[in-house]
């Protein structure tokens, strides 16, 4: 293996954030960094600079949702020819529904060590917040965007929630939220749960689980243009985060 290192180094999920949830590991991690390989310029000069690092001594490389395999290749090559880089999201994890996986895993077959930081998920953190099960659960990404193959997703998924006694999470780009609420509304039965995690972290935060049926009685969130992870337990497969037994052996 490799002696240089690809940092996984997360990013706040809100305009909002500063630096200063950055833990002292982190910093002193990412302070020496001089290379980088990021989804939007603007924003992860921003946030460096937050940390103190000195914008016009770092190097930067672009890989977000254009990129193509030989751009993937471009950058690998520069991932081995100098010093240890690091990779940041527009926001939260690299390399979680973000096209940093890419470069994770050209570094995995270089040899290059590949090295995560701790920092906020929006995943995970909508999944603690929801109340859903905890025990089982699956990332499923974007849904597709075609209205009748959403919907079939939908009710797949929702099935597979009650089959499999686990939550199902996924999310949208954000002008098309509130098309994803109606349709699960319209697909999910009136006792599936739906948890909806919106703005993260930011002062506008709201957290909100209930039934369908409890949703289709109340106003319509207001979700338009605002970052959401959306969350599906089916009410056969309700469990309260119980831990699965163990199989017998005989």
């Amino acid at each position: 293996m490799q002696s240089r290192k690809l940092f996984l180094i997360p990013v706040g999920l809100a305009a909002e954030n500063s630096g200063d949830w950055v833990g002292a590991h982190v910093r002193n991690v990412v302070l020496p960094l001089r290379r980088f390989v990021v989804e939007h310029p603007k924003s992860a000069r921003q946030f460096l600079k937050q940390l103190g690092l000195p914008l016009q001594e770092l190097e930067f490389e672009v890989l977000d949702e254009h990129a193509k395999a030989h751009d993937v290749d471009r950058l690998a090559h520069w991932l081995e020819s100098g010093s240890d880089v690091g990779l940041l999201s527009e926001a939260g994890c690299p390399a979680i529904a973000d096209p940093g996986a890419a470069l994770v895993n050209r570094a995995h077959r270089l040899g290059i060590r590949v090295v995560p930081l701790i920092g906020p998920s929006s995943i995970v953190m909508a999944l603690m917040a929801s109340g859903l099960n905890g025990q089982r659960f699956a990332f499923n990404g974007y849904l597709p965007q075609s209205a009748p193959e959403r919907d079939a997703c939908i009710r797949d998924l929702e099935e597979r929630s009650r089959v499999l006694d686990q939550t199902e999470i996924f999310i949208e780009a954000p002008y098309r939220n509130d098309q994803l609420f109606r349709a699960i509304t319209a697909n999910c039965k009136a006792d599936t749960m739906l948890g909806l995690a919106t703005d993260l972290t930011s002062p506008t935060e709201e957290i909100s689980t209930k039934s369908i049926g409890q949703w289709l009685q109340c106003p319509p969130p207001q979700l338009h243009k605002r970052p959401t992870v959306f969350l599906v337990m089916a009410a056969e497969g309700r469990s309260a985060n119980r831990r699965s037994r163990p199989a017998n052996v005989h």
